[in-house]
């Protein structure tokens, strides 16, 4: 996910190497979908989205318990509290979505928030909005649109839920962008597994139900891969630039395609590849735009 933040005292760059990390990252944010499909056979989608977020929380607490007070310390905390609840909402509609259509639509419609993005800056500030931008999201919502029936189905709640959550992406990467101008990123992470847990804790109390034991397993790879996602993000950032390496973002998509593609059978069609093809394309139009426009660094996170 991109999120925007001035990087300070990062080590030589080097730029292979925070590429390779960059893709290894979304690689896990890959294998969170992937896990979340396998677990949700076994248990409810509350009790995914809590541990989920509950593990990252355990890893994130001594942190902040070393940090202290100027740690936690936050100005801000209702913009923390809009990420929080934008991105937890953003992964239930994801968790929905993956249990009735196939892996890879639900990511790559989800993973399209980018190119609704424009939109919601220019709700918000009323700012103009490039032609390079408008171009690359026309182009990625063609893409869009070639995933939502790509065997002339219909319209179904699985397409609507993973659009909603690029909605709600969308949502939860601003509200990062607007809080990395001053918060740092130990802190973003923080209040956001905080949050998402408190959050995420009456919805798995309501779906709660029995499940094996070896469930315990799969929710607890499911917690390390998102941590994991998030550790490789932030390391690869001490070596190259946001604006050079954030494109690896779409990685995710493919590796996606290819996880469904092995594990379920699911072998995208020819128009679901061109959509695909669009909505990367689209989306590096846009990063694009953002570059020639010289905007401040931008940091790319792994989850909402």
């Amino acid at each position: 996910m991109t999120t925007a933040k001035t990087v300070s005292g990062r080590r030589p760059e080097n730029l292979l190497l925070g590429a390779g990390l960059t893709t290894l990252a979304f690689f896990c944010v890959a294998l969170v979908g992937a896990l979340a499909k396998v677990t949700g056979q076994y248990t409810s989608t509350g009790v995914l989205l809590l541990f989920q977020n509950f593990v990252g929380l355990l890893f994130l607490i001594p942190v902040a318990v070393r940090g202290g007070w100027s740690f936690v310390r936050t100005d801000r905390f209702g913009l923390h509290v809009l990420r929080a609840g934008a991105g937890t909402a953003c992964w239930y509609c994801l968790f929905f979505a993956i249990t009735v259509i196939p892996l890879a639509n639900a990511t790559l419609l989800t993973y399209s928030a980018p190119l609704w993005m424009p939109l919601i800056a220019w709700m918000v500030s009323r700012q103009r909005i490039s032609a390079l931008t408008l171009i690359g999201a026309g182009v990625g919502f063609i893409g869009v649109m070639f995933v939502l029936q790509p065997q002339g189905k219909s319209f179904g709640a699985g397409e609507l839920s993973a659009l909603a959550g690029a909605v709600l992406l969308a949502v939860a990467m601003m509200s990062v962008r607007w809080l990395g101008a001053t918060e740092p990123m130990a802190r973003l992470l923080f209040y956001y597994f905080l949050l998402s847990t408190v959050m995420a804790l009456p919805i798995a109390v309501v779906d709660w139900q029995p499940f094996p034991k070896e469930t315990w397993m799969w929710l607890g790879a499911l917690g390390f891969a998102q941590v994991l996602s998030q550790a490789l993000i932030v390391l690869a950032y001490r070596y190259a630039p946001a604006e050079k390496v954030g494109p690896f973002i779409y990685s995710v998509i493919v590796f996606t395609a290819v996880i469904d593609w092995v594990v379920w059978r699911h072998s995208p069609t020819l128009l679901t590849y061109a959509g695909m093809v669009l909505v990367i394309g689209g989306g590096l139009i846009a990063i694009r735009a953002k570059s020639t426009a010289r905007e401040p660094e931008t940091v790319v996170e792994a989850d909402p």
